[in-house]
């Protein structure tokens, strides 16, 4: 049996550690099997989303999944494990257990100002990320919306609200949401880093009633309106009769071999 390759990546919010673990598979020579795990993530795994969307041939796991993610590691040639900020860094201790006492290199994606950091003494190997900005009062609010349809219009309007600070001082900001026209859209933000257009996922466009697939938004930043976020969030949401309507509409453009 080979050993695998198992890496661990930690760092700041907004750093880029999910960029730079998505930039280690796209230069990655074919292997015979790729793993990728974050933990902590809960209900809301939008970095397990994303790429396994990008890279479908990957096993992709989350919280709850450890046995399979135990089972599958022998046969692995890289595991990919992404340890969120909101995790103690001291905690690694136990996902050394998880692994079951395979060896496993450190990688610490960092802002190129930050210096002299528990992640400096914790990676055997520093990445220069993104020049974010860090602040213990900073605070994590996640919600899920599987099942919800999004008006892009309204989406685009409510991203704006987040990323200008009318809902608290946003550092970081991403989700993945269904939008009206059937496409499941990525949102990132990183305060201080040039912002990026929506992300299209390369997944089946959804026009039967309510899409059974995950969709979510997590936010960090100091003095959140979590109440207001989470009514926002809700009333972006379409209605039965407004989904339908759409998802029609959007049929029959299809059928005339017109671009949505």
């Amino acid at each position: 049996m080979s050993i695998p390759i198992i890496t661990v990546v930690a760092g700041s919010s907004g750093s880029g550690k999910t960029t730079w673990v998505c930039q280690q598979l796209r230069d990655m020579a074919a292997v015979h099997q790729v793993i990728y795990f974050s933990p902590g993530t809960g209900n809301v795994p939008i970095d397990q989303t994303r790429i396994a969307t990008e890279f479908p041939g990957m096993q992709v796991f989350g919280d709850g999944q450890e046995v399979e993610l135990i089972n599958q590691i022998p046969q692995a040639d890289r595991v990919y494990i992404e340890w969120g900020f909101y995790l103690e860094l001291g905690a690694i201790a136990q996902l050394a257990q998880l692994l079951d006492n395979f060896p496993y290199h450190t990688v610490a994606v960092l802002p190129p100002n930050l210096n002299n950091s528990e992640y400096h003494s914790w990676a055997k190997e520093i990445v220069s990320g993104a020049p974010t900005k860090t602040s213990s009062a900073e605070t994590l609010w996640r919600a899920i919306s599987n099942g919800e349809v999004i008006d892009e219009n309204s989406l685009e309007e409510f991203w704006y609200e987040i990323t200008h600070g009318a809902y608290g001082v946003v550092s970081r900001a991403k989700g993945i949401f269904d939008v009206n026209d059937g496409r499941s859209i990525y949102c990132d933000f990183v305060a201080g880093v040039p912002q990026t257009d929506f992300l299209e996922l390369d997944l089946p466009r959804h026009l039967e009633g309510r899409p059974q697939r995950f969709s979510g938004l997590e936010v960090v930043g100091e003095n959140l309106e979590k109440t207001a976020l989470r009514q926002t969030l809700s009333d972006c949401c379409l209605s039965d009769a407004a989904i339908l309507q759409y998802q029609q509409q959007v049929k029959e453009i299809l059928l005339q071999g017109e671009p949505v």
